[in-house]
């Protein structure tokens, strides 16, 4: 069993936390801004309370085996405080954060060939500092390396859906086009039943129809009817589930809107695709947070 650090206890960390507790054996270690007393998330098998060592101090962190960066994509300046001293002994880092973006966001603090990009996709809501409620099954893709194989070696024995896989691009970015239209719901503060609406469903499918061409000039591989496979799952999911991208406007936090749908515009205009309608979600996003 390994020592893991776990960088960023919001929803996702929480839950990772409590995955990593089911499998037994793992020593966890906690690193968050604010002290905390302890974590509970509520699980489709239970309340799990976690133990591990919460700390709070970069500087008295002691060398692990493995990092997992929850945090979220704009705060990797704050994460890599850790890491010097967590990756002592050349520990691995996994970065678990939205967009499509991991390696490049980390590649200034971690040697390239020791970062692990994940694509994370569990329904789960932070209720409070310590507790953190789990909707669903979390699922965990990575690519299909050694280094791939020794993380899902992490989650043996949990409920998890942790595994490799060949084409990792193209399932960060079928990711990515689920996010991108979550910016709809955090526009207009309302859970995820407002794509229920025609108007906004169709609004939807614009956005998500952007992400899959620039996806596609990128070099993934996606269906031609993504955005509407996408729009039918959102549809059918439960009507007052919280994106991360609400759940933070709610707590007057900063959003993830580049790593969600800034990408989109960014490597648009690189390829030359006309993205207007994410265009318009990011100034309309950048200028709410920037009133409030």
């Amino acid at each position: 069993m390994a020592r893991i650090a776990i960088v960023g206890v919001g929803a996702i960390g929480g839950v990772t936390a409590a995955l990593l507790q089911q499998a037994g054996g793992h020593e966890l270690f906690l690193c968050t801004r604010r002290p905390m007393s302890g974590l509970s998330v509520e699980t489709p098998d239970g309340l799990v309370s976690v133990h591990a060592n919460f700390l709070t101090d970069p500087d008295v962190a002691p060398a692990v085996d493995w990092v997992l960066v929850a945090t979220k994509a704009y705060d990797v300046a704050g994460a890599a405080k850790w890491l010097d001293r967590l990756c002592a002994e050349g520990a691995p880092v996994a970065v678990l954060q939205n967009g499509v973006e991991h390696r490049e966001r980390f590649a200034p603090y971690v040697a390239m060939e020791k970062i692990l990009p994940v694509m994370v996709d569990c329904p789960a809501e932070r209720q409070s500092q310590e507790r953190v409620r789990q909707r669903g099954v979390t699922h965990l893709k990575v690519p299909d390396c050694a280094l791939g194989e020794d993380f899902v070696g992490l989650f043996a024995g949990t409920s998890a859906d942790a595994s490799v896989v060949e084409d990792f691009l193209s399932v960060v970015w079928r990711k990515l086009c689920f996010n991108s239209a979550g910016v709809l719901s955090a526009l207009v503060m309302q859970p995820a039943g407002v794509v229920r609406d025609e108007a906004m469903g169709l609004v939807a499918l614009e956005i998500i129809r952007e992400c899959a061409a620039v996806a596609r000039a990128e070099g993934a591989h996606l269906g031609d009817n993504v955005a509407e496979v996408v729009l039918a799952a959102q549809r059918a999911a439960p009507a007052d589930s919280i994106n991360s991208m609400l759940a933070d406007r709610q707590a007057g936090r900063r959003v993830e809107i580049d790593a969600r749908n800034g990408v989109i515009v960014r490597l648009g205009r690189k390829h030359g695709i006309a993205t207007p309608a994410n265009g318009m979600a990011v100034a309309l996003m950048e200028a709410m947070v920037a009133g409030s």
